[in-house]
């Protein structure tokens, strides 16, 4: 029972006993970690945004496979650049904010090449855009939702749109309950409420949104 932690000022992944967290353990060093998530088997992925890849480590391993990514960086869709925040999903597809091309790439198992699913149009603020996207998740419709920090929002998009809508934010920076500023991490409960790192605001908003 641990937490595991993407320490990149370190340039490694750290994992903390819950029991015991007096001292944490380096499981993945040398790499430019800047997003990590597991999926339902314990496998850990974690983004390297410097090689601009997606590596996973099944348990025991000590290289980790590259499942995304791979072919140096760029805006082809075999190609990321700078990948932060990754989410996978119960079929071990790969959701990646590519964060300098203002894009959602999906990677499937075993696929050679991502698809496009959220922006990819260029940085902007219509709702066919991203600008350097960051936090990522799935729900259980296949819908995506992204942190779009740069115009303090959170996007919806529906499977297979061709542009997104406004669940949160997008009423320009500030602190009221409506606003956010600079948005970064993701996470639903089990009730389906959507937690927003809001983090120029120094807080975590909860949000009930309708997920039907």
């Amino acid at each position: 029972d641990s937490i595991i932690v993407c320490d990149r000022g370190n340039r490694r992944v750290v994992r903390w006993s819950r029991q015991n967290g007096a001292n944490g353990e380096t499981i993945i060093s040398d790499i430019g970690c800047c997003g990590l998530t597991m999926d339902n088997n314990g496998d850990l992925y974690v983004s390297d945004c410097k090689k601009s890849e997606i590596r996973r480590w099944k348990q025991g391993e000590t290289e980790g496979t590259i499942v995304a990514g791979r072919n140096e960086q760029g805006n082809h869709l075999n190609q990321l650049n700078f990948p932060t925040f990754i989410f996978v999903d119960e079929d071990h597809s790969i959701y990646v904010s590519d964060y300098l091309n203002h894009r959602e790439m999906k990677w499937m198992k075993g696929a050679k090449e991502g698809i496009v699913v959220a922006g990819g149009n260029g940085e902007g603020n219509s709702l066919t855009q991203l600008s350097y996207p960051q936090g990522v998740i799935v729900d259980h419709l296949g819908n995506v939702y992204v942190a779009d920090p740069y115009y303090d929002r959170i996007m919806r998009w529906c499977r297979g749109s061709k542009e997104g809508s406004v669940v949160v934010g997008g009423n320009g920076k500030g602190e009221q309950r409506n606003q956010l500023i600079y948005p970064r991490g993701l996470s639903f409960d089990l009730q389906g409420n959507l937690y927003v790192v809001d983090y120029g605001n120094h807080r975590i908003q909860k949000f009930n949104i309708d997920l039907n």
